[in-house]
This record gives C-alpha cells, sequence and structure tokens, in this order.
C-alpha cells in the first residue's frame, strides 16, 4: 500500500493540514559545539534472565536523562487572516478580514551553551512571535538565526548562558539496527523519551518542495527510525545509546496523520554543517561536483556495460564545474567521496551536502572498470570557489525579513540593474504588509535599493511609513506600504 508521507504537525492539537499527497505535521564567531565532548561509553545494566541468573541490557538512562534537559519546547504564535463566511452567506455582503493568531508548536535541541537551539524550518517559518521553553520551566523568547528550506534546518538564539547541550555525534557511523533514542514534546507532553532501532539509512522519501526561485534544492537523507514520534516531535532530538546527537526528527510516514512505525531524522552531519553556515554566513553554503546524476540499476548496467550494479551514474558534466576542472567524464560511476561509500544519489547528496564551496574532496570514480581518485575544489551554484561573505549573503533580520542582494542572473531575468531579494518572512511588519519571499526590493519610497546593508540602514532612519517597489521572479510588479 502507497504510504503518505508527512511532516509533523506544529499545532498544538495536532490539527492536519492536506497539501496534494502529504500530510503537513508539525570562524571566529562560530558555535563552540559540544562536540568536543568524548563520546560517552554506551551503558549496560544486569537484569534477571528469569532462570535465577542475570543477562546484560542497554542501559538508557544516562542518555535520556541527560538529554530531556538540553531538548526544549518551542511554541510559536502566527497572526493569519480571516474572514466570517456566515457573513457573506446570511448578510449578502463580503466581510472585511480580520486578524487572529494562530498557535502551534515543535521542539528544539540546544547545541551551545551560551543559547543557540536548532529545530526544524516548518517549526518557525512564518512565525511572528517565539517562545522557548526550557526543561526546567524557565522561559525564553527565541528569535531566528537564519532558516534553510532545502533541509528544514532553522538555527534559533535564545539570551541565556550556561546552558546543557547535546553532543554531536557522527551519522556516517551510526549503523542500521543501532538502538536510538528520540526526545521532543509530543502532542504537548514535555520532554518524553521513545526508544527503537535505525531501520534504515539515506532515505529520500520527497518531502520538501522544489521551488528555484526561492532557492529551494532540497537535500533529503533521512536517518529511519521505528522510534514513537508524533505532532510536536519536530525539531527534537535523534540521540544513541551514549547520549550523542545523530538526528533531528523531522517527519512520520502515515496514512492517518499519527504515528504508524515509521519516522525520519535529518542526519547531524547536515545540521552541524546547516547551523554553523547560518551562524557563520546568514546562509547555508551549497557545494556542487557539477555533474548530472542518477542511480544505477539492472538496466543501466546492462546498457553501459557496467560489471556491478552500485555507485552513482555521471549523465553529463557541468560546464566550468568542479568535476570538469578534475578531470571528471559522463560515464564514470561515482564510488566514494571522501572515505564514504555513496550507492546512490540520495547518499551522494548527503556527503557533498557537508562541505561548502571551496573545499577540496577527493572523489573516487569506476572508469572503463577501473578504479580512479579525482582531487576535486568543490564549487558554489554560480561557480564560486569560496564562501559567499560579502553583501549577498549578509542577513538581515530587519522588520522581520531576511534579505540578500539579488543575483546577477536574477536580475537579467527581469531586466533590473540593482534589487534586494527577500529570501525569508519570519513575522513583524513585513509579513503584515503582504510582501511575500522572493519579492525583489528595487526602491524604497523613490530611492534605488542595492544592498542589504543601505536597504536595514534606510529603514531604520524612517518614521511613519515607507513605500516599497519591487517585482516578483514571476515578473509582476508590486508596491507595498510599509508602517514604521
Amino acid at each position: 500500500m502507497k504510504r503518505a508521507f508527512g511532516y509533523f504537525a506544529m499545532g498544538l492539537a495536532g490539527a492536519l493540514l492536506a497539501l496534494g499527497g502529504h500530510e503537513m505535521l508539525t570562524s571566529s564567531n562560530a558555535v563552540t559545539y559540544a562536540a568536543s565532548t568524548p563520546p560517552v561509553p554506551v551503558r549496560y545494566v544486569s537484569l534477571p534472565n528469569g532462570t535465577g541468573g542475570t543477562m546484560e541490557a542497554l542501559d538508557f538512562t544516562y542518555a535520556a536523562e541527560n538529554t530531556v534537559n538540553a531538548v526544549v519546547h518551542v511554541t510559536t504564535e502566527t497572526a493569519v487572516n480571516v474572514r466570517d463566511p456566515f457573513a457573506d452567506f446570511f448578510w449578502g455582503y463580503r466581510a472585511p478580514q480580520q486578524q487572529q493568531m494562530r498557535q502551534s508548536a515543535g521542539s528544539g535541541v540546544i547545541v551551545s551553551g551560551d543559547g543557540y537551539i536548532v529545530t526544524n524550518n516548518h517549526v518557525v517559518e512564518g512565525a511572528d512571535k517565539i517562545q522557548v521553553h526550557l526543561n526546567d520551566s524557565r522561559m525564553f523568547e527565541g528569535t531566528v538565526i537564519g532558516r534553510d528550506p532545502s533541509t528544514d534546518l532553522a538555527l534559533l538564539k535564545i539570551d541565556a548562558k550556561d546552558l546543557t547541550t547535546v553532543p554531536y555525534g557522527n551519522s556516517d557511523g551510526v549503523r542500521v539496527g543501532e538502538w536510538v533514542l528520540a526526545v521532543g514534546n509530543p502532542m504537548n507532553l514535555t520532554s518524553t523519551v521513545t526508544a527503537g532501532i535505525v531501520s534504515a539509512k539515506a532515505r529520500n522519501i520527497n518531502l520538501l518542495q522544489y521551488d528555484a526561485a526561492r532557492d529551494i534544492f532540497p537535500i533529503e537523507s533521512f536517518i529511519q527510525t521505528d522510534a514513537a514520534v508524533n505532532p510536536g516531535n519536530s525539531g527534537g532530538a535523534l540521540v544513541n545509546a551514549s547520549g550523542e546527537l545523530v538526528g533531528i526528527n523531522t517527519a512520520i510516514a502515515s496514512t492517518t496523520g499519527g504515528y504508524t512505525g515509521y519516522s525520519f531524522a535529518i542526519p547531524v552531519n547536515i545540521v552541524q554543517k546547516v547551523a554553523s553556515d547560518l551562524l557563520e554566513f546568514g546562509s547555508v553554503q551549497r557545494a556542487y561536483i557539477g555533474v548530472s546524476i542518477r542511480d544505477v540499476d539492472q538496466k543501466l548496467a546492462d546498457e553501459a556495460g557496467l560489471k556491478k550494479i552500485h555507485g552513482v551514474y555521471v549523465n553529463g558534466i557541468t560546464e566550468g564545474g568542479a568535476a570538469q576542472k578534475a578531470g571528471m567524464e559522463a560515464g564514470d560511476v561515482i564510488v566514494k567521496v571522501g572515505t564514504i561509500e555513496v550507492n546512490n544519489v540520495t547518499q551522494l547528496q548527503e556527503q557533498v551536502g557537508k562541505f561548502r564551496p571551496g573545499n577540496r574532496v577527493p572523489v573516487t570514480v569506476i572508469r572503463d572498470g577501473n578504479e580512479q581518485v579525482f582531487d576535486m575544489t568543490l564549487r558554489g551554484k554560480e561557480g564560486a570557489t569560496v564562501a559567499a561573505v560579502d553583501a549577498r549573503s549578509i542577513g538581515s533580520t530587519a522588520l522581520g525579513a531576511e534579505f540578500r542582494s539579488a543575483s546577477k542572473e536574477e536580475l537579467t531575468a527581469l531586466d533590473l540593474d540593482h534589487g534586494v531579494k527577500v529570501t525569508a518572512i519570519n513575522g513583524g511588519k513585513f509579513r503584515s504588509s503582504g510582501i511575500k519571499e522572493g519579492f525583489i526590493i528595487t526602491r524604497v519610497d523613490q530611492e534605488a535599493i542595492k544592498d542589504p546593508a543601505q536597504l536595514e540602514k534606510l529603514l531604520a532612519s524612517k518614521h511613519g511609513g515607507v513605500l516599497v517597489e519591487g517585482v516578483y521572479p514571476n515578473g509582476t510588479r508590486a508596491y507595498y506600504g510599509l508602517g514604521l
């Protein structure tokens, strides 16, 4: 039977929203993560075996007790416009929209003692107010440092110190059959721990939606487990028996909206990289090999004369990309990135996703039955070999929005010579004005806008209200009155 894959519900009541065939369920300044903490050995406990002797069993108490204090309850409020349908029907006029606050909830994981928290993007996306509740009942206002819809991750910050953290593990080393714990706040039940095993790795369940206009290029390589996870676990911790973070719980497979045996977590090696990028650069620095690829199956193996069905087949090479520069050719079969074997497209994307533009990595391929290793320098989407630390990657939270300079390609497509793109709406004045993500701001009060720093400075100097002009990626021009 075909499974319906879905996000965890973020609603306090666990209400479900249908979306197609899926169910929405809710450097110097880099974070000093707890990853440097030496791994804690797996603990065992002696239990009666029923015949007068004892047997050794895994002891989850250490992992559970230390993790619950580092997993937080995230609650959000979002302003939504609603209209009374009864007024339309009974009184014959179109009632004006009224604004109401919608409450939602999820989980998060503290990854640094000074208040940085990782959660899912869908937990905080569009929220006007974020509150973070600690396990000791303290509550803090949360600020979005950055969001990455491509991996469904977000980084929050609260004003607190000396917090309990979860040490990072290594998701590459996670093995199928290994015991894991899911820690979160399902159904508004705080500090809940469940146990299960890793059922599979590198699962692509087509959960995240591709959207080039919003720079969303999904990376899915989930850890699948049978630890019980329900609405409200979104953004919570998946830890191993040593108490190390190995994933962020994100989704379930369900035909009912509730847990039916399968849950999915983002591997921690991706989480760590995304969180570091969001803090250091304000956006995720994605690296690319520069190839078009496909999985190897029996049909392809027969057509291409491959001796084994394994690896990732290279259909084509991008002109000027890292693969071409290194000497890779169409028809090669990629079998390793660094020291990690890759056997499908999902695994390859996961491994490349851990690197930034400019990083050097050996990539092993099979060509004509022989193994070759190419030492390549990975590149960004636009060919860059350094992280984007210039104005284009400056993250701004002015008035509840995040910006970057529009790319040359975006400007050319719209016949513009300047503009700043709205990459995220987190709440505040931008959200209430009706401005949508993807909007390219060209003028504010008739003044041309050329970079995010100029825009933020201009908005900070204004009082009362401003006129914001711009254009959407589809060419629609729009004007918004922004109250300040």
